[in-house]
């Protein structure tokens, strides 16, 4: 069975597709097979991949509400092991045809299914915001990854984001579990990096990754090239910290920390 991990944080800028896209790639690296599951309308992670969106004929929008018709919109390979279902403006609309449906909250867990036996890892590159379509998301998924800037009005959104997950958990999703908190834009320089690392560590303890995503340009670079960090500068400081993180995911399925 897949593991299937949103990407999630209602605030945006705290590095949730580059978070994604990477994430993806070193898996794909380490040879497992992962989807990447673009949720957000802007499709960032879709373009992020060098994929034009003009050029697409189906997209998650076309399948959200016929499922059977997934595996044609899914483009494979970037590489062997790299699959992507793409997002196009197009996604806008199926917020507002959902409002008035029954188990609104459960199209996308009905799109995996017809394909999560095919993957080892799915990654749901969630919008910026706590609407129906990171509600999806968030109802499909097995595990919750929090991408956190460090800056000081991340720790407040972080806070609204748990209390969502505490409702989903209640009330939708039961299975679903925090995979953990990855620190982004981190700079060892900076005064306010290091207190806002101290203090998600002392308040989230185990639940914070050790690996930060450090400030880099190369990282910033690599979506206009439409490729991953690994595939664009695989010496760079980003894509060693990617790489790390990845390596850390992949041991927290047997030995997963406290929420």
């Amino acid at each position: 069975m897949a593991r299937i991990i949103a990407v999630s944080n209602q605030k945006g800028g705290v590095g949730k597709t580059t978070t994604s896209i990477n994430l993806a790639a070193s898996l794909a690296i380490m040879e497992k097979k992962v989807l990447l599951v673009d949720c957000d309308a802007q499709g960032n992670a879709t373009s992020g991949l060098g994929v034009d969106q003009n050029t697409l004929k189906t997209s998650l929008y076309n399948v959200f509400f016929a499922p059977e018709n997934t595996p044609k919109a899914i483009i494979k390979p970037f590489s062997s092991f790299l699959s992507l279902l793409p997002a196009t403006t197009d996604l806008v609309g199926a917020e507002v045809e959902l409002v008035d449906k029954m188990a609104r909250e459960f199209y996308l867990a009905e799109v995996l299914k017809t394909v999560e036996d095919r993957y080892e890892y799915i990654i749901l590159d969630c919008p910026p915001s706590l609407g129906l379509m990171t509600l999806n998301a968030l109802c499909a998924a097995t595990e919750v990854l929090i991408p956190l800037q460090c800056e000081f009005f991340a720790l407040e959104g972080l806070v609204k984001l748990r209390q969502t997950l505490e409702l989903v958990r209640k009330r939708l999703n039961p299975g679903l579990e925090i995979l953990g908190i990855v620190l982004t834009m981190y700079d060892s320089r900076n005064r306010l990096s290091r207190e806002v690392k101290s203090e998600v560590e002392r308040c989230f303890g185990p639940l914070v990754f050790s690996t930060a995503i450090p400030r880099n340009v190369r990282l910033s670079e690599a979506p206009s090239h439409g490729k991953s960090i690994l595939h664009y500068d695989i010496k760079s400081k980003g894509a060693e910290a990617y790489l790390a993180l990845t390596e850390e995911i992949i041991r927290r399925r047997k030995a997963r920390p406290s929420a």
